[in-house]
Order: C-alpha cells, then sequence, then structure tokens
C-alpha cells in the first residue's frame, strides 16, 4: 500500500517534508513549547517521573502494537499509551485503564475530545456525558 505524501513542516520558512505536522528538527521544540505554554502544570509532573515511565515501558513491552490499528486489521508499532479513563476524571494506572497506540490514533482520540487541539470546556476536560469512543 503505497505512503501518503509528505507534506512541509509548519514552522514558517522551513523547506523540510514531514509525516506529521513538524520535521525532526521542529517536532522537539513544539513539544517542549506545548508542555510549557499550554499543558497545565499538574499535568506535565504526572507524566515526567520514574513511576509512570516504568508503567509505561510496562505497557508498551505487554502491548507492542497500537490496538486501534491492530482492530482494523494494520500493524503499527506503538508508541504511546493512552488512559482510556483519564486521570483527571478518577481513571487510575490500572492496565485495564491503559491502551498502547501509535501517534496518529493517540492525536485522533485526544482532537476528537477536543483535549489539545480543539477548544475544551474551559477546564481541560472534555464536556461532560462524552463517553471514550475506542473502538
Amino acid at each position: 500500500m503505497p505512503r501518503k505524501q509528505k507534506k512541509p513542516c509548519a514552522v514558517p520558512g522551513c523547506p523540510n517534508l514531514t509525516d506529521g505536522r513538524y520535521c525532526e528538527k521542529h517536532r522537539q521544540q513544539a513539544n517542549k513549547d506545548y508542555d510549557r505554554y499550554y499543558r497545565s502544570r499538574e499535568n506535565y509532573d504526572r507524566y515526567h517521573n520514574k513511576g509512570w515511565k516504568a508503567i509505561r515501558a510496562a505497557q508498551l513491552h505487554r502491548q507492542p502494537l497500537c490496538e486501534r490499528c491492530m482492530q482494523n486489521g494494520r500493524y503499527v508499532t506503538a508508541t504511546l499509551v493512552h488512559h482510556i479513563k483519564p486521570l483527571s476524571e478518577g481513571g487510575s494506572h490500572a492496565p485495564d485503564n491503559l491502551m498502547s497506540l501509535c501517534d496518529s490514533c493517540h492525536g485522533t482520540i485526544h482532537a476528537s475530545h477536543g483535549d489539545r487541539w480543539h477548544k475544551t470546556n474551559g477546564t481541560g476536560s472534555r464536556n461532560a456525558g462524552e463517553k471514550e469512543n475506542v473502538v
């Protein structure tokens, strides 16, 4: 199956082509900016500690492939661990509340909830009553 055509990096004036929004050169800075200016300090501390890193590594060892892609018959290496029920809504780090995802699927979930790329209800979480839409 052919790959998608690469597109220009989102940084104005950058000539690099990329599969995502930013090229390798600018991706790390974009993530730092997001963590610094948009993500709450509580969330930053939650995911930048030894305990979470160990839980994340164990989950990726248990399930090294993206769970959503596998449901669609694709085999893609998982790079992220997602909380099915967010910690901010009472979720936990329990294995049954975690799922291994590729970057694309993880971004799709968060974009559909509006917690990173779209407006939220002002609290940083999705609107009350919305359910996890993972098939």
